[in-house]
């Protein structure tokens, strides 16, 4: 989500806009009305890297291939066991 916040509300509440960074959001920081900066999450930042992982994540379930006679309930009941 990008937002836009004037710098002197985005100075006053720049631990808020962090927390919030953290969480994904992103702010576009205006000089009276006019875009001046971004303020995004750091590359190579753990949120990047979760998200990376992610995307890895989906492309390697989209490209495996079933087993077949596999039954994913027995096996987890057997890893239970």
């Amino acid at each position: 989500m990008n937002l836009e916040i004037g710098s002197y509300e985005a100075k006053t509440k720049l631990a808020e806009l962090l927390r919030g960074v953290q969480a994904g959001n992103r702010y576009t920081i205006t000089l009276r009305g006019e875009p001046v900066a971004d303020l995004v999450p750091a590359e190579g930042s753990k949120q990047a890297d979760a998200a990376a992982a992610v995307d890895a994540m989906r492309q390697f379930m989209r490209a495996a291939t079933r087993v077949p006679g596999a039954d994913l309930k027995v096996l987890i009941n057997e890893g239970r066991a």
